[in-house]
């Protein structure tokens, strides 16, 4: 029997562009068609890829050989790779997001606490860059489903300076001096206190 429940398999690293690529395995699944004298054997791998620096993807590959999915997987996450919205180590607001049967909960977290995330999703934020971050995930164990809904999750997601941007507002009158001065540092590449605020259109 193939393996149906998220599986955290070896990591790589691959040239992609100009910089550098991580690619984990999360599920490897054998399928079995039955036909006309006998069953024909496929394999299905989810692959998710990323630079480590807001850049992350995925895709499921599907052939007779393992190899096969496992590089089909790669290319199809390679091509589809979206950028995640950052402010220091971790995401800009809380979010709440479903998708399909899944439902997802992203909320930014402390410098230090670390990715307290696990299974299929655990994939996702890692490769993404995010260092500290909570997460949870219900509604479906199926790690198809939740890689997809993590990823448009995270793809969701808005800085404040964009939503000042719509509002055709300063920084400063959207999340106050103190905030703003922590974005504009974030910005900088310079260390970011935690952000709790949650924006919203």
């Amino acid at each position: 029997m193939g393996s149906r429940g998220p599986w955290s398999g070896p990591s790589r690293t691959s040239s992609y562009g100009s910089s550098d690529v991580t690619e984990r395995v999360v599920s490897l699944n054998r399928v079995a068609k039955v036909v006309k004298g006998g069953r024909k054997f496929s394999f299905s791998a989810l692959i998710v890829v990323g630079d480590m620096n807001g850049r992350v993807g995925a895709g499921l590959g599907k052939a007779r050989e393992v190899p096969e999915a496992i590089r089909k997987g790669v290319e199809i996450a390679k091509r589809n790779m979206v950028t995640v919205p950052m402010v220091g180590t971790t995401i800009p607001h809380e979010l709440h997001y479903k998708w399909g049967a899944a439902k997802i909960l992203l909320k930014p977290a402390a410098p230090g606490t670390g990715v307290i995330s696990g299974g299929a999703m655990r994939a996702v934020i890692e490769l993404s860059g995010i260092k500290d971050i909570l997460t949870k995930s219900v509604g479906t164990n199926n790690p198809i489903n939740t890689v997809r809904a993590t990823i448009s999750a995270l793809q969701s997601l808005r800085t404040a300076p964009e939503i000042a941007e719509l509002r055709g507002k300063q920084l400063e009158e959207v999340v106050g001096k103190r905030m703003a001065a922590i974005y504009r540092a974030s910005a900088t590449s310079a260390p970011a206190e935690p952000v709790g605020e949650k924006t919203t259109t």
